[in-house]
């Protein structure tokens, strides 16, 4: 039966994990990260799962041990956060390049410098073309949910690539909520036992891993990479069809709230959407026709999805917390590369918000809005909220 608890959204992960049981857990302590394994360590302390569990000297060590973790086989995780995530840089491309079915959860915060401990997510940002499919949690329940659903994501024959699941550090991973865990043992049942596709120490079938790849084949695997990543948005349906029928939680490549007939649509990754949501059940008793487009799934980007909703709209509001120094926001720019091919194109606008933790409010959102009632938004001209110039 399912379970209502009160747990923050690093504790929804690590339970998560604890009814997966992976073969091999690495990580290395970072705010505000860390609870997340201190909790999973918990469990292997108590027995409660016969995870191999891994106490590394650095972020770039943990991604190195679950990578030959799982190049051997093994079901494997680890979690960061911010410049643990960018030490990570260099193996994280090597695990996507190795097909491997990695999954690590990031509690997204601010990159240095200045050092900054609070959410923004200029790490995952930094590493959207590494290779890596990105899910994005609103609040501790989807945290919870897609990390259960990462799995079978990831280890699906057509994708074997790993699978990052962003959810907003302290914001989300230190708030409290109430969180539906399933049952244990549905959640084993809807996992299943990994297809070792590849086994590293299978002497009748030998594969080789981590040799060098000149120019003779460089270009080729790179173009699977390609093609598999092709393969996610359907298979993330289907994953989210079968986890459904177990959860009773529907979920899609985004998540569309008051679209049907919205002319003024916003759009933004994480916790912020539960702002959105308040401020268009305030806007839509004005009879403003407002709504949201929350990915839930950013990496890859599902630009058919964004162009069948956002055609004919009149105005469309970009938030990302992230900046892109010498070009658009991430987010912003994909939307508007997506937009070039629709018929009836809505106005754009940008705005970046909330770097280093600063708080979103309602009057922020409202604000944005206004500007795209008054038709006064400018393609690419970044604007900012709750900043003081």
């Amino acid at each position: 039966m399912p379970l209502k608890q009160a747990i923050t959204g690093a504790e929804a992960v690590a339970y998560a994990m604890k009814q997966i049981n992976p073969d091999v857990v690495a990580a290395y302590p970072i705010t505000p990260q860390t609870p997340v394994v201190e909790y999973f360590a918990k469990y292997v302390a108590d027995g409660v799962v016969d995870t191999e569990m891994i106490p590394v000297e650095s972020e770039h060590s943990a991604m190195s041990a679950v990578v030959g973790a799982a190049a051997s086989g093994a079901r494997a995780f680890t979690a960061t956060a911010s410049a643990g995530l960018a030490l990570m840089h260099e193996i994280v491309f090597i695990a996507a390049s190795l097909r491997l079915p990695i999954v690590m959860a990031v509690a997204n915060r601010a990159l240095s410098g200045p050092l900054n401990i609070h959410c923004d997510h200029s790490d995952a940002m930094a590493e959207r073309d590494s290779g890596w499919i990105q899910l994005w949690a609103e609040n501790a329940q989807e945290a919870y949910d897609f990390t259960v659903m990462a799995y079978k994501i990831a280890e699906h024959k057509d994708v074997r690539l790993p699978v990052m699941v962003n959810f907003d550090g302290f914001i989300i991973s230190h708030g409290v909520e109430v969180v539906e865990t399933l049952d244990d043992e549905l959640v084993k049942d809807f996992i299943g036992k990994q297809i070792k596709m590849y086994p590293l120490l299978d002497t009748s079938n030998p594969v080789t891993y981590g040799s060098i790849d000149m120019y003779d084949y460089y270009f080729e695997h790179k173009r699977q990479q390609v093609e598999a990543m092709k393969y996610v948005p359907k298979v993330f349906k289907e994953v989210a069809e079968e986890f459904a029928k177990i959860s009773g939680r529907k979920y899609d490549l985004i998540d569309e709230y008051m679209l049907d007939d919205a002319e003024y649509i916003m759009i933004a990754l994480g916790s912020t959407a539960g702002t959105i949501k308040h401020t268009i059940n305030e806007l839509r008793k004005e009879g403003k026709k407002v709504g949201l487009l929350k990915p839930w799934i950013f990496r890859p980007f599902p630009k058919v999805e964004y162009q069948r909703l956002l055609n004919g709209r009149k105005a469309v509001v970009v938030l990302d917390r992230s900046a892109s120094f010498g070009a658009e926001a991430p987010l912003y720019q994909s939307v508007k590369s997506a937009l070039y091919e629709i018929a009836v194109k809505p106005q754009i606008g940008s705005y970046v918000y909330g770097l280093g933790g600063r708080d979103i409010t309602p009057t922020h959102i409202q604000q944005a809005f206004e500007d795209a009632f008054k038709g006064d938004l400018i393609v690419d001209e970044e604007r900012y909220l709750g900043l003081r110039e």
